[in-house]
C-alpha cells in the first residue's frame, strides 16, 4: 500500500496569504504597523514549519496524537523560537529566549501539557504558535487531533475561538444572528471556522440577549466587541460584508484600541489574538 498523497505547500500558501494581508495593512496603519509586521514574519516562519511537517507526513503518516508526533518535528521549532526571540515584543522575547535554552525533553513536556489541558488556563502564546502549523497540516489532511472538545471550541481540533467573522449569506439571516450576516468563529489553533448564532456566548453558553451586548467604534465600523455580562468575556467580530478582502485574524490587529477599551471595561478576550491581547 503506497503512502497517502500529501498536498505539500498548500498550508504554507495559506500562511503566506495571511502574511501578505498583514504587509498590506502595515503599510496603511500607523498605530498597528509594528504588530502587523511581526505577524507577517511569524506567518512566514509558521508556513515553512508546516511544509517541513508535511514532508515528515510523506515519509510516515502523522497520527494526530501529539505524544507520538511531536518527537518528529520538535527539532524543526528552532526557527520559530529564534524569530520570536529576535523580533517579538519584549514579553515574548524573554519567554522565547528562555524556551530556546530548554532541551528537547522540556520543550516536549511543555507542549504536551498545553495540548492536554482540559480546563481554563493561562495563555501560552508560544505553545499555540509552535503547534499551529502541525494542527493546520492535520486539518488539511483530515487527520483528527486527540484533543478534548469543549463547548464553544473548534469542532475539529478543540482550539479556542480567537476571532469571529460575519459573512453574507444568500438565503437571509441565520436564526438568532441579529443581522443579515452569518457569524462564524475562527479557531486559534487550526485556522478553521464554525458557525455560532449571535445570541450565544462561545465562552459560557449564555443565551439571554440582554446579557450579550455588542460595542462598536466609529474608528473601526466593521468591528464589534461581542461581550457577555455573565462570564465577562468577549470575542471580537469582523464584518466581511464591509470589506471582503479582510482576513479576520489579521485585520483584528488594526483595531487593538478596541481590545484595550474592553479590558478597561472589565472584559477579557476569550482567546488573545496575534498581538497577545
Amino acid at each position: 500500500m503506497g503512502k497517502p498523497a500529501v498536498p505539500e505547500g498548500l498550508v504554507e500558501a495559506a500562511f503566506e496569504k495571511r502574511a501578505t494581508r498583514a504587509d498590506v495593512l502595515a503599510r496603511g496603519s500607523v498605530t498597528a504597523a509594528e504588530p502587523l509586521r511581526f505577524a507577517s514574519g511569524l506567518y512566514r516562519v509558521q508556513g515553512r514549519l508546516a511544509t517541513a511537517i508535511e514532508s515528515l507526513h510523506a515519509e510516515r503518516p502523522l497520527s494526530g496524537r501529539l505524544d507520538e508526533d511531536v518527537d518528529r518535528f520538535v527539532g524543526h521549532l528552532a526557527d520559530l523560537l529564534r524569530f520570536a526571540a529576535e523580533q517579538g515584543p519584549p514579553a515574548l522575547v524573554d519567554e522565547a529566549q528562555a524556551r530556546e535554552r530548554e532541551d528537547g525533553s522540556r520543550a516536549r513536556s511543555r507542549m504536551l501539557g498545553w495540548w492536554t489541558e482540559d480546563g481554563p488556563s493561562g495563555h501560552d502564546y508560544l505553545s499555540r504558535a509552535l503547534l499551529r502549523p502541525y494542527v493546520e497540516v492535520l486539518a488539511r489532511l483530515g487527520v483528527s487531533p486527540d484533543r478534548l472538545h469543549r463547548p464553544g471550541h473548534c469542532p475539529f481540533c478543540g482550539g479556542p475561538p480567537w476571532i469571529a467573522a460575519r459573512r453574507a449569506q444568500a438565503e437571509g439571516p441565520s436564526e438568532g444572528s441579529g443581522d443579515g450576516a452569518r457569524r462564524l468563529l475562527g479557531c486559534a489553533l487550526c485556522g478553521g471556522e464554525w458557525p455560532l448564532g449571535r445570541i450565544l456566548c462561545p465562552g459560557c453558553g449564555e443565551g439571554d440577549p440582554v446579557k450579550l451586548p455588542s460595542f462598536q467604534s466609529e474608528s473601526h465600523p466593521a468591528v464589534r466587541i461581542e461581550a457577555c455580562e455573565s462570564c465577562r468575556r468577549y470575542v471580537k467580530s469582523i464584518d466581511l460584508t464591509v470589506d471582503g478582502r479582510a482576513i479576520p485574524e489579521v485585520d483584528d490587529l488594526v483595531s487593538l484600541s478596541m481590545d484595550l477599551w474592553a479590558a478597561g471595561e472589565g472584559f477579557t478576550r476569550i482567546e488573545p489574538g496575534l498581538a497577545g491581547v
